[in-house]
């Protein structure tokens, strides 16, 4: 009998302790139970079956920032969101937050709705009153990922706008062998060997509540971009701003390389 309880004990403890260190560890974040789980399964898979490596990140939960990369892959923001015990907020294309397979999971991720169209108000709006209230915004300059032999397509300004709107840095991010193959889902599918280099917070306080004429809006532009192509070793890459009607066809993609 003694032993019995004994075994039921130690049975009963380790349950306790099963369940006390996820919970432990989840009281230390800023995520809802629900976010949580979701974190650590992502975690999971960016770690292990795309073998992330993340430098370590040059802010703290509480300081507004707006994040840059360059965008190969539908998965970029996740390596990022990954290196965070807080949720981000990255904006991603409206129809994407409405698909019946995975908008629910971008919903949960506190992602902003954003047409691709053209300029989204709305979108920039949130946008900019989130990263003022010290959370963290991701943005992708390219708009779209990057299939072409160039190493960024033509960006448009509007992380730099967010940024000075809402009165805090830039920090561009390089994301290197992250997994694509065309569609959405191919990366879930896919190894990969990922390396993310994060850069220094670029200040752009010199330029808070001015009137800036477009020739300092394009050279802002071009300084952040030229950060996250200094992180990857492109110093002799020669950035390119996208007009506000550029929308790219086959011809200035160029050839897949995927």
């Amino acid at each position: 009998m003694i032993h019995e309880v004994l075994a039921a004990a130690f049975l009963l403890g380790l349950t306790g302790l099963i369940v006390a260190v996820p919970m432990h560890a989840w009281n230390r974040t800023s995520f809802t139970l629900p976010q949580y789980v979701l974190f650590c399964l992502v975690k999971c898979i960016v770690r292990i079956q795309w073998g992330a490596r993340i430098s370590p990140l040059p802010f703290r939960k509480g300081q507004g920032v707006v994040l840059i990369c360059n965008h190969r892959s539908s998965v970029d923001p996740m390596f990022i969101g990954t290196a965070m015990s807080w949720p981000g907020h990255w904006m991603v294309a409206k129809e994407y937050c409405q698909h019946p397979a995975f908008g629910w999971f971008l919903r949960m991720a506190e992602v902003i709705p954003t047409n691709r169209a053209g300029v989204d108000t709305a979108a920039t709006k949130m946008a900019i009153r989130y990263a003022a209230q010290g959370e963290v915004v991701g943005m992708l300059p390219e708009g779209r990922i990057n299939i072409s032999q160039e190493f960024m397509m033509p960006a448009r300004p509007g992380a730099i706008l967010v940024a000075l709107k809402a009165k805090v840095p830039i920090v561009p991010f390089y994301i290197e062998n992250a997994p694509y193959a065309g569609t959405v889902w191919s990366p879930f599918f896919m190894r990969a060997r990922v390396r993310v280099v994060v850069g220094q917070p670029i200040d752009l306080s010199a330029y808070f509540d001015r009137e800036l004429s477009s020739e300092e809006l394009r050279a802002l532009t071009l300084q952040c971009l030229r950060g996250i192509a200094s992180l990857a070793g492109r110093d002799d890459f020669e950035p390119k701003i996208a007009g506000r009607q550029w929308k790219p066809t086959d011809a200035k993609i160029g050839r897949a390389h995927v």
